[in-house]
């Protein structure tokens, strides 16, 4: 789950995570497991909530996991049917663009009825600066789609995470929990290509990890499914402290299908 103000698990939008506590637990958090149900907000830059440089984003607390999660604001961008995807690390938000952008998200029927964050700028800044003020085990990241900001996702160290009391968690078990923000990206297919090159990011830049799991809500039919497609299997149902999740698991053994081809 991801950290301190979060709930423990994420929205299922059409995709999502979960953790608990390297040297001290975070706060749990919501129904975030899941990837949430994006939301349908406007266009924005990354300018108020990215990391200025991957280079330059600090090693740990606030930055980009640092050795919990293998720096992710290092990663290679990875191609998709639908363009190139980059995970950008947030800093701290400030009243802006990007800021602005995430609270209308997070303010989306779609997105609240599983995130639970919809309300003010400050609700949303508080939820992401949980995670920056802990130690590296769960990174929030904006999701750049050539350069558009069209998603935030959550990476997060599961075996660390709350959600390891709940399942049988393994040593660097990854959670990824996703939000698709605008209405026009959902329904093709964009969740599930998104899902798929994260998680082989995931399991290209984290050498010890063997799994990546996600936890959305059982009653997020489109994330549970989006999952699938992207090479997840249905685990188990399991009794978290806000839902009912379906823990979904991509093994690193798992064959993965050939993404579709770009329209």
């Amino acid at each position: 789950m991801p950290p301190a103000a979060t709930p423990p698990h994420g929205p299922a939008a059409p995709v999502a995570g979960a953790r608990p506590g390297v040297p001290a637990p975070a706060p749990a958090r919501r129904d975030h497991g899941q990837a949430g149900p994006p939301g349908s907000a406007g266009a924005g830059t990354a300018r108020d909530l990215a990391a200025p440089d991957a280079a330059e984003a600090p090693a740990g607390p606030g930055g980009d996991g640092g050795t919990l999660l293998d720096r992710v604001g290092r990663w290679a961008p990875a191609a998709t049917p639908f363009g190139i995807l980059r995970l950008a690390p947030l800093a701290p938000l400030a009243p802006g663009d990007n800021l602005t952008l995430l609270t209308t998200w997070m303010n989306d029927p779609a997105v609240a009825a599983f995130w639970e964050l919809a309300g003010p700028p400050a609700t949303t800044a508080a939820h992401v600066h949980a995670q920056l003020s802990g130690d590296g085990r769960s990174v929030p990241c904006l999701g750049l789609l050539d350069g558009r900001p069209m998603s935030y996702w959550e990476l997060y160290r599961a075996d660390l995470d709350p959600l390891a009391r709940h399942y049988p968690a393994r040593p660097h078990d990854t959670g990824v929990h996703l939000l698709l923000g605008g209405a026009a990206d959902r329904g093709r297919g964009l969740g599930t290509a998104l899902l798929r090159a994260v998680t082989c990011l995931v399991l290209a830049h984290r050498p010890r990890c063997a799994r990546v799991v996600a936890e959305p809500d059982v009653r997020n039919a489109p994330s549970v499914a989006a999952f699938r497609r992207a090479g997840f299997h249905l685990d188990a149902e399991i009794d978290l402290p806000d839902k009912r999740a379906a823990l979904m698991v991509r093994r690193r053994t798992t064959p993965m299908e050939p993404a579709p081809a770009r329209r």
